[in-house]
């Protein structure tokens, strides 16, 4: 059995530059998915697979995450004064999910150099990555079959999932090999962004991995790849090679809801998807939604 894993990593240092001027002044992690931010749902499934030590990797003009999970005493009083126990629940439930922990990234050089970034917090014990762009449908889990995964096999473990092979440059992309559990492969070789005829699979990574600490190690001597940038693909396919020092690589394939956050017209699909599904929302806006669609024949 492996060592419990008690630490996530989040990395959202990134500049948001496809929702600008919306994310000029505010960080693309805060803008809201119905009425929470995007960063929120990702703090909640980490806790929610019983890891409750968060290490934010953020950059300049971030302030606004850390205020959000902190408290706010003067809208706290304004609430509890006005007797408005729901908000004022809502307000204390994001300050109270998690030890949340911050380091800057510095210089924009790339994910792999983000969660190098996490080094001296986590130690030399394995640890969670989620990234702050993709939200997993909580009736859908996905990180604690991960961490189920990691425990057992003592190893690294990657999210992927199938896309068509016409989308798959937009992703890295796993070459494979089954196991005794159709979900769950052993991962041969990498490629970062890799065109439609040299994708070794439709697998695509997506954003959530269980490392064990060596990958420090492999990031340190990484040198820049695709984008000019420090590719966290690029260790995991020398982890994946070398599995005698490293452990190796396996996969847990996802088949349930994700949303992807990062793409505008992602986003949107996004809140419109939760919000169909919330008791509160989804009985009044199904409705409205055929009358819409309707109107569009």
């Amino acid at each position: 059995m492996g060592t419990p894993i008690t630490k996530a990593v989040i990395p959202a240092a990134g500049l948001g530059t496809r929702f600008l001027p919306a994310t000029k002044a505010m960080p693309k992690e805060m803008l809201p998915v119905v009425d929470k931010p995007a960063i929120q749902y990702v703090v909640e499934e980490a806790v929610a697979a019983g890891l409750t030590d968060v290490l934010m990797v953020t950059g300049r003009n971030k302030n606004a995450l850390e205020n959000h999970f902190d408290r706010m005493t003067e809208l706290e009083a304004i609430l509890k004064k006005k007797g408005d126990h729901s908000r004022l629940e809502k307000v204390n439930h994001a300050t109270d999910l998690a030890d949340i922990h911050y380091v800057r990234q510095g210089d924009p050089l790339g994910l792999g150099h983000a969660v190098l970034r996490a080094k001296m917090h986590v130690g030399n014990e394995p640890f969670a990555v989620l990234l702050g762009d993709d939200i997993i449908d909580a009736r859908d889990p996905l990180l604690s079959k991960m961490l189920a995964e990691q425990s057992t096999r003592n190893t690294s473990i990657i999210a992927l999932m199938e896309v068509e092979p016409s989308q798959i440059h937009l992703y890295g992309a796993a070459a494979v090999e089954a196991t005794d559990d159709p979900d769950v492969v052993r991962v041969t070789g990498l490629v970062e962004k890799p065109s439609t005829e040299d994708a070794p699979s439709n697998l695509a990574i997506i954003g959530r991995y269980v490392l064990r600490p060596e990958v420090f190690e492999v990031l340190e001597r990484t040198q820049p790849g695709k984008g000019n940038e420090i590719q966290l693909t690029d260790a995991l396919q020398e982890m994946a090679l070398n599995p005698v020092t490293s452990g190796g690589v396996y996969g847990v394939i996802f088949r349930g809801r994700r949303y992807d956050t990062g793409d505008r017209l992602d986003y949107i699909k996004a809140i419109v998807q939760l919000a169909v599904d919330r008791e509160d929302l989804g009985p009044d806006l199904r409705p409205w939604l055929h009358e819409f669609v309707a109107t569009l024949d």
